[in-house]
């Protein structure tokens, strides 16, 4: 099946889609300046809202406010923590719903990824591959998951104390989060990621592993940490990526693929 890869910035938003419609793609992008145009709207307003670390309670006329408020209730922290996974589901929510009115538009795209700084929101009927962006920890790009049909819709979220510009209290490699949706898989990863610290490695990732059973709507999780690694519940099928790592960074920079996970199609 062909597919199609586009990649955009927008101030602190680096977006890549993969899809197999380019109306699904340009309906993403819509959605993306659409959601975003309301939520700075809000936040002019709001500033408790922009810069809390707690959840706050709100019911606004913005899907994208509700929807962080909401997710950042479930995980305990504050409502931004969500923003770049909710923009991801938000944009493949309009990249399956294509009702032109003409009857052959109405079929809904069979390949839809969104990737807004390392957070992925994924519905797709063909295998993708997410490799694991890990930094300096020797899982660094030779780990994968391979998300197929019955693992979606899907979420990834993964919080980082050592790679990126996001905020994080701990000092996990990577919390990589899979949830029924981005939004609570991003929300999900900054709340496990801020529990993965402390002197004893192995102890403070069994923190954060333990800490998922609490989360309703994550399916499993994924914490690597110097040199040892911990998951539970339900995973995509992890695999292991071939290839040297100058060649995978080389693919990925040529498909303009960014953050925390590199995806591959």
């Amino acid at each position: 099946m062909k597919t199609y890869r586009t990649h955009f910035s927008e101030k602190e938003s680096d977006i890549s889609i993969i899809s197999d419609s380019k109306r699904a793609i340009l309906k993403a992008k819509e959605s993306f300046y659409f959601h975003r145009r309301n939520l700075e709207r809000y936040i002019a307003k709001d500033k408790d809202f922009l810069n809390s670390f707690s959840p706050i309670r709100v019911k606004t006329e913005f899907q994208i406010i509700n929807i962080m408020a909401e997710v950042a209730e479930i995980c305990d922290v504050g409502p931004m923590a969500s923003v770049a996974g909710t923009l991801a589901d938000l944009m493949l929510n309009s990249m399956k719903i294509q009702n032109t009115g003409k009857k052959f538009d109405i079929s809904p795209c069979k390949i839809a990824l969104v990737e807004n700084g390392g957070e992925i929101s994924i519905d797709t009927e063909e295998p993708i591959t997410v490799a694991l962006y890990a930094g300096e920890n020797e899982l660094n790009l030779n780990i994968g998951f391979l998300i197929r049909k019955e693992d979606c819709p899907i979420g990834i979220g993964t919080s980082s104390a050592t790679i990126g510009h996001a905020i994080s209290l701990g000092q996990a490699d990577t919390a990589t989060i899979f949830a029924k949706n981005a939004a609570l898989a991003d929300a999900a990863a900054t709340k496990i990621g801020n529990l993965v610290k402390g002197k004893d490695v192995e102890k403070s990732i069994n923190i954060g592993l333990d800490a998922i059973d609490n989360i309703d709507g994550v399916i499993g999780a994924f914490i690597s940490r110097e040199n040892k690694v911990g998951k539970t519940g339900k995973l995509p099928k992890l695999i292991k990526i071939e290839g040297s790592k100058y060649h995978i960074l080389k693919r990925t920079k040529d498909f303009s693929f960014v953050g925390v996970n590199e995806i591959f199609k």
